[in-house]
């Protein structure tokens, strides 16, 4: 089983997609401990699908970044990268203004894969919007 890298903090995190889709969508890392990984999401008008809700693209922007930053975090020793294999959203409810926020849990911290599950909430209400499954495959050195 993979355990949280000690080297790498938060602030890290934030920095690295700072000039990337997690920056510009404005996803924060909140925390992190062995297994899980916490960030918030402003809902800003980039967020909303042309129907005025929350576009669901930005609740899974959310979800795998915040499963992805866990991998990240969670990666054996010697693994250089991971990428997304699968990924699966049931959307449950949408906001139109305020924050959103995620929890990722790890389901499976392998050598070769990862799964995560993460919960997207209202920051305001709590209430659950999205339900979210990813499966990460662990990404080696070539020979």
């Amino acid at each position: 089983m993979s355990t949280l890298h000690s080297d790498i903090d938060i602030a890290t995190l934030n920095a690295r997609g700072a000039e990337y889709l997690p920056g510009y969508l404005g996803i924060e890392i909140l925390s992190m401990e062995q297994g899980r990984l916490t960030s918030r999401m402003p809902v800003k008008r980039l967020h909303i699908a042309p129907n005025e809700f929350l576009h669901a693209a930005s609740i899974v922007a959310l979800a795998d970044t915040t499963c992805g930053y866990g991998t990240i975090v969670h990666l054996p020793a010697g693994a250089q990268s991971f990428t997304t294999v699968e990924l699966k959203s049931n959307h449950l409810g949408t906001v139109r203004e305020g924050s959103i926020a995620c929890v990722a849990t790890a389901q499976h911290l392998g050598r070769t894969t990862q799964v995560w599950d993460a919960e997207v909430t209202d920051v305001a209400s709590g209430r659950k919007l999205a339900l979210f499954r990813c499966t990460q495959m662990i990404l080696w050195p070539k020979a």
